[in-house]
Formats: C-alpha cells, sequence, structure tokens
C-alpha cells in the first residue's frame, strides 16, 4: 500500500531532514524522482521507508516484496529499540564518514546501513525462536549486500561499516556501541568449535579494512586493530595492535578512534 504524508507538521527533525533532502534531489535531478519518491517520500516516518527499502532489496520469486514488508513492519512495532538502533546507525555514518553529505544517502544508496538494518530484523527474528526466517534474511543480505552477518551475532548501536564489502560476522560474535569498521573484516572462529566461538568488540572500537579477529577473545573498548591485522589475542582497551599476527604498537592514539577514524597516525592530543 502506497503511504501519503501527512499535512501536519513533523515532530522528528531526523526524518524532516531526510525528507527536505529528498524533495531537493528531486527538484534539481527529475529522473530520480520515481526513486525517491517510493523510498522516501510515500512513506511518513524513517521506519516505514526503512521496512520498504529493506523489503525492496530482499525481495525475490522466493518471498515477495509483500510478505518481506509486513515481516519488517512488525519487527518494528515489537522492538522499538531496532527503530532507535537505525537512527543512531545512520547519525554515526552522517557524522564519521567524509563521503556522506546528507543523511539521504544511507538510506538509499549505503549497503553498510542497508545491510546493518536487515540484520536487525534477522536477529529479532532469530530471538523470537524464528531461525529459518531468520537465515532466510541472512542469505538475502549475503547475496545483494557481500555483507554476511549471522542472526544470532549481537551488535549494538552508532555501528559505521564504511563500503562494507565482505564483512563476516560470526553466531557469537559481540559488537559493542559506536564501533566502526570497513570492507573486508572477519569476526570469526578458529576451527570447527560450536559454542562461544567469536570475538567480543567493546565499545568505541576502530577495525580497520581487512583485518581478521579470530576467536572467541576481548577487544578492549576505544582500540585500533590496524588495516590487514590477523588479531589471534586479547586486545587491551585504548591500544592500538597491527600485524600477522597483531601485536600491541602503541596506544590508540585518542579517546575515540572510531569516531576519528584515522588508521594511520595517533588521531589527536591523546597520544
Amino acid at each position: 500500500m502506497v503511504e501519503t504524508q501527512h499535512a501536519v507538521t513533523s515532530i522528528d527533525p531526523v526524518w524532516d531532514q531526510i525528507t527536505a533532502e529528498a524533495q531537493e534531489a528531486v527538484a534539481t535531478q527529475p529522473l530520480m524522482g520515481g526513486l525517491i519518491h517510493a523510498c522516501i517520500l510515500h512513506h511518513t516516518s524513517l521506519e516505514k521507508a526503512l521496512s520498504y527499502r529493506i523489503a525492496a532489496k530482499l525481495s525475490s520469486n522466493e518471498m515477495s516484496m509483500m510478505v518481506l514488508r509486513e515481516i519488517v513492519d512488525d519487527a518494528f512495532a515489537k522492538s522499538p529499540a531496532i527503530v532507535e538502533a537505525a537512527r543512531a546507525d545512520l547519525m554515526a555514518i552522517y557524522d564519521r564518514d567524509p563521503a556522506c553529505h546528507r543523511l539521504l544517502q544511507p538510506v538509499l544508496y549505503f549497503k553498510g546501513y542497508q545491510a546493518v538494518q536487515a540484520y536487525r530484523v534477522s536477529h529479532f527474528l532469530w530471538t523470537e525462536g524464528q531461525e529459518d526466517l531468520a537465515y532466510f534474511f541472512q542469505m538475502r543480505t549475503s547475496e545483494i549486500f557481500g555483507i554476511d552477518i549471522h542472526p544470532g551475532a549481537k551488535v549494538g548501536q552508532g555501528i559505521m561499516i564504511d563500503h562494507a564489502h565482505s564483512i563476516v560476522i560470526g553466531e557469537t560474535a559481540v559488537v559493542g556501541n559506536n564501533v566502526s569498521m570497513l570492507h573486508s573484516v572477519t569476526l570469526g572462529g578458529t576451527g570447527k568449535e560450536e559454542e562461544d566461538r567469536h570475538p567480543k568488540i567493546a565499545d568505541g572500537v576502530l577495525i580497520g579494512a581487512g583485518a581478521k579477529v579470530l576467536g572467541n577473545i576481548k577487544v578492549g573498548r576505544c582500540s585500533r586493530i590496524a588495516a590487514g591485522s590477523v588479531v589471534l589475542n586479547e586486545v587491551p582497551e585504548c591500544t592500538t595492535v597491527a600485524g600477522v599476527p597483531a601485536k600491541i604498537v602503541g596506544e590508540a592514539g585518542c579517546d575515540q578512534p572510531a569516531v576519528n577514524m584515522d588508521q594511520v597516525v595517533p588521531c589527536g592530543s591523546g597520544k
């Protein structure tokens, strides 16, 4: 069913900004009008727009867009925390990604953002005992976005995954709040063990491109993992690790490496 915007003034500044950006985009680039109206301007809230976007992306001959949208809407209604996390993720990308100039961009174009929101629905389904449906969401998210997050994984909010290609997060992995990671990151196991076997990433961690964190190990808060590293041992908080295998090479360089996004040199004054 197509929704129409209410005439009343919204009290949601985030959604107001997104719709204003959408209207400007349509005015300046009319050929985008169909997409932007379908994805943004026909909806009354961020959660309605997200349910449409997720369903449109994941639908196939095996599962229709209408059915998927009903599933997503139900998840949002039963777990408002999903929508709260989606907003935090959106603001994290807007704040940290220098390529993101509008709130509109992640909702329409950024597969990292869209894939994480699809994961959040799959995790809700997993916790509700609907494992096969959760696996379907995982499968389609992997096929469409190239990102494989097991629905059993626990991921916090304020997550920024830049570029996002080839991300793998295992079943028993835990990712805290305000974590940033780049493409080709793996949070994986080390063998065939079936119990708690994946990394535990604390709040505020920055994980560089191509880094592999393997096994049931803890990565301390506000630490930094250099690009291409293979992490096999616990990482103390507020440190930088690098290498294969990764070793401590210094302090994190700043109080919030996941926000500063500096992967090369100490970021800021917190040396």
